[in-house]
C-alpha cells in the first residue's frame, strides 16, 4: 500500500455513483486520498459517500453534468473552496445513448455523445489542468475504451468519441509534461456494469465478445482500478501519454 500511498492528495472521478467510477473512487478513497464523487444527480452519490466514509475514507458528493460548461465551472469553485487543490482527475462519466448503424443516429444522439464524451472530457481536464500547473504537480486519468482503437459494430459515434479521448490524453501529455502534470488513458473491454449490459445480456453478443477474448470472460468494475493506482501515484512519476489496453487480450 505504501507504494500507492495517495495521502494528503485531493481526486474527482466523474461518474462515481455506479460501476468503473464507484470502484475508482472507493479505491482512490482506501489509499488515503480525498475523494470528489460526481456525477448528474446528487442523491445517486450519497450513499457512495457514505459508504466511504463508513470505511474510514473522505468523500464528498458533488452533482456535476460535465457536459455543461456551468456546471463544470461550479464544481471546480468548490473543490478550490473546500480542499484549495487537485491533484487527480479521473474522467470516466460517458454516454452511449445510441445503438445501431451511424447512417441511421439522430443529431440529438450524437450531439450528446459528443457532449459527455468528448466536450466533458476536454473542460474537465482543462479546468483541472490549470489547478495543477498552478500547484506543480497532478495526474489526469481519461477512462477511454477499446471502442477508440477498434470501433465495434453498432456503437461507431461512441467509438470515435473514445478515439477523440485518447488523441486528448496525448495532446494534454505534451503540453503538460513540462510543467510536472502527467495525462494517460486507460482502454477497458467489456466491463459488468449497467452501461455495458445490453451487450453482457444479449446472447449473440456475447458470445461473439468471449470467442474473440482470449481471457473468454468480461471484467468486473474493481479490475480497472490497479490501473487507475498506478497512474494516479508517483509509480508513474515517468509516464505520460500513454494507453492502457485492460480487455482481457480482445484486441491483441
Amino acid at each position: 500500500m505504501s507504494d500507492f500511498n495517495l495521502k494528503d492528495k485531493v481526486a474527482i472521478v466523474t461518474g462515481a455513483s455506479r460501476g468503473i467510477g464507484e470502484a475508482i473512487a472507493r479505491s482512490l478513497a482506501e489509499h488515503g486520498a480525498s475523494v470528489v464523487i460526481c456525477s448528474r444527480k446528487q442523491d445517486s452519490l450519497e450513499p457512495v459517500a457514505a459508504s466511504i466514509r463508513k470505511a474510514g475514507g473522505t468523500a464528498m458528493p458533488i452533482a456535476c453534468h460535465t457536459g455543461q460548461m456551468g456546471a463544470i465551472d461550479a464544481l471546480y469553485e468548490r473543490v478550490k473552496k473546500e480542499f484549495g487543490r487537485v491533484d487527480i482527475l479521473v474522467n470516466n462519466a460517458a454516454t452511449n445513448p445510441y445503438f445501431g448503424p451511424m447512417v441511421d443516429i439522430s443529431e440529438g444522439a450524437y450531439d450528446k455523445t459528443f457532449e459527455v464524451n468528448v466536450k466533458g472530457y476536454f473542460f474537465m481536464a482543462q479546468r483541472a489542468a490549470k489547478m495543477m500547473v498552478d500547484q506543480g504537480s497532478g495526474s489526469i486519468i481519461n477512462i477511454a475504451s477499446i471502442a477508440g482503437i477498434s470501433p465495434p459494430p453498432m456503437q461507431g459515434v461512441y467509438g470515435i468519441t473514445k478515439s477523440a479521448v485518447i488523441a486528448m490524453t496525448k495532446a494534454f501529455a505534451k503540453e503538460l509534461a513540462g510543467v510536472n502534470v502527467r495525462s494517460n488513458a486507460i482502454c477497458p473491454g467489456l466491463v459488468e456494469t449497467k452501461f455495458a449490459s445490453l451487450l453482457i445480456e444479449t446472447p449473440e453478443l456475447y458470445e461473439h465478445f468471449k470467442a474473440h477474448t482470449p481471457m473468454g470472460r468480461h471484467a468486473q468494475p474493481s479490475e480497472m482500478t490497479g490501473a487507475v493506482l498506478y497512474f494516479a501515484s508517483e509509480l508513474s512519476s515517468y509516464t505520460t501519454g500513454a494507453v492502457l489496453v485492460c480487455d482481457g487480450g480482445y484486441v491483441t
